[in-house]
């Protein structure tokens, strides 16, 4: 048996990228997994590679879920509000834009996504942990929260969020058994520079053009150390970047998949 077995994992944004790639690395490690996404098509298709990789369907539940909406323990069926692991991956960017010709909704559809809806599932999930005396919160930010590049301003400031949230929760968390990590990845080829960029698909493959970019498996298989780690040890803070990243603006372009 896995160290995590038995244990409740609920991931946002479940339905692509680092959320699908967390859900089937988890899924033979007899793990219930609670899914939860805007995307009702694209998570059935994860659903079914969890069921391949060796979930069983008892131990997997698809939630139908935009996380700028607030969000509950009432919206899941009775026998999965217990939840012991909570992975707060549902986020996007929204342009690529200096502030002063920025478009307001974009912003404010970041603003909901990235921070308003962490704290949205955070405040529903964690105070069941605290009473069952178990539980672990990841929270995936980015490299762009630790350095703000040029016209990402806004999605640079909610990711810097996430993490100013990440060390608050832990501070908060003190005296329990809670824990809290907090994940920074650089350059990820998913759908990301495709949302970015409103389904400019051509545009997006140009951010990872010339370089070896991390995978949404990547980062997954991180963020399963820092759950798999014996329960004194608190991973608090991961940068992860790929090999031909610096910082968030020096890439080496001359590295070849």
């Amino acid at each position: 048996m896995s160290r995590l077995a038995g244990q409740t994992v609920l991931i946002s944004g479940a339905s692509s990228g680092i959320g699908a790639a967390c859900a089937e690395l988890l899924a033979p490690l007899e793990v219930r997994l609670i899914l939860l996404a805007r995307r009702t098509a694209k998570l059935q298709l994860v659903a079914d590679r969890c069921v391949a990789a060796g979930t069983d369907l008892d131990n997997l539940l698809l939630v139908e879920w935009d996380v700028r909406q607030p969000f509950g323990l009432e919206h899941l069926p009775v026998g999965w509000r217990s939840i012991d692991i909570l992975i707060n991956n549902a986020g996007l960017s929204r342009g690529l834009t200096k502030l002063p010709a920025g478009e307001v909704a974009d912003w404010e559809e970041m603003i909901d996504t990235n921070i308003k809806g962490l704290l949205y599932l955070t405040r529903a999930i964690t105070p069941g942990m605290i009473e069952r005396g178990r539980g672990h919160v990841v929270n995936l930010g980015s490299m762009a929260g630790r350095q703000t590049y040029p016209a990402g301003n806004v999605y640079c400031a909610t990711k810097a969020a996430v993490r100013a949230i990440s060390e608050g929760l832990k501070i908060d968390l003190l005296g329990t058994p809670v824990r809290v990590t907090n994940i920074d990845p650089g350059l990820v080829e998913t759908e990301f520079s495709a949302v970015r960029f409103h389904g400019d698909w051509e545009k997006a493959d140009r951010v990872y053009e010339g370089l070896t970019p991390l995978t949404g498996m990547d980062v997954a298989e991180t963020i399963l150390f820092a759950l798999t780690r014996p329960a004194h040890v608190n991973i608090s803070d991961i940068l992860l970047m790929p090999t031909a990243q610096s910082t968030a603006t020096l890439v080496d372009r001359q590295t070849r998949k």
